[in-house]
């Protein structure tokens, strides 16, 4: 039987800093991609990923997010299964609803029923691609700027995160951070990016106050960003 060869791709790997201008670094990796979509296919890409990385950068932990890791930590860490508690109405929605039921688009949202539907189903409800233009996000009344491209979606997810300290400790063991499903051809945010620069913010001890959208956004004014939008404007995707 004629075997199915092998593809080379590439992805990004998201490294958080300590002493840098950027919060976190985003290099993209060329690696061999195992053909095929059954779970231990995923899994020799991935390690494939690794290897590449931790040759690379000589990192020893290096922690896949996608749900095709196999690890535990991965899937309390998916956007789909880690809560964000509201103070606005004492309620934990996953960071995947609370960013799907806040976008506003030209002919409509925010969708706020979103809130409480199954995280899956929120990110591909029919509304968030009949709607236009996304023009806007709107969280409880706050409003977010889509520029830069991934400011909401970081802070929900760093302030999710930093509301979950039982998780922080074993997380701060990884020195970088994958997502092998994420195609920054063909998406924008990136649970595994958020996560690197939780990391970065916490080792900085840069976590005070972040829940203000006004400490979170000078973030990205105090430090350069290198994230995939830049490797996309510089040719390297």
């Amino acid at each position: 039987m004629e075997q199915t060869q092998n593809a080379v791709e590439h992805r990004p790997v998201f490294i958080p800093r300590v002493n840098s201008d950027n919060l976190v670094k985003t290099d993209m990796v060329r690696f061999e991609r195992h053909v095929g979509f059954a779970s231990r296919q995923k899994k020799k890409s991935i390690n494939d990923l690794h290897q590449v990385i931790c040759k690379k950068y000589g990192f020893k932990q290096v922690l896949e997010l996608s749900s095709k890791s196999g690890n535990k930590l991965s899937f309390l860490l998916s956007p789909l299964s880690l809560q964000l508690a509201n103070e606005h109405d004492g309620r934990q929605y996953s960071v995947e609803n609370a960013f799907q039921a806040s976008s506003v688009f030209e002919y409509g949202g925010p969708y706020t029923d979103l809130l409480i539907a199954p995280p899956r189903q929120a990110k591909k409800d029919q509304r968030l691609i009949t709607s236009g233009e996304l023009i806007s996000y709107n969280y409880f009344g706050i409003e977010w700027s889509v520029e830069p491209l991934t400011t909401f979606y970081d802070w929900l997810y760093v302030n999710a995160l930093k509301q979950n300290p039982q998780l922080h400790e074993e997380i701060m063991q990884y020195q970088a951070f994958t997502d092998i499903e994420f195609n920054p051809k063909k998406s924008i945010h990136c649970a595994a990016y958020a996560l690197a620069m939780f990391v970065a913010l916490n080792k900085r001890e840069l976590l005070d106050n972040i829940e203000d959208p006004t400490v979170f956004f000078n973030l990205y004014n105090e430090f350069k960003v290198s994230n995939t939008e830049q490797l996309l404007e510089e040719g390297w995707v």
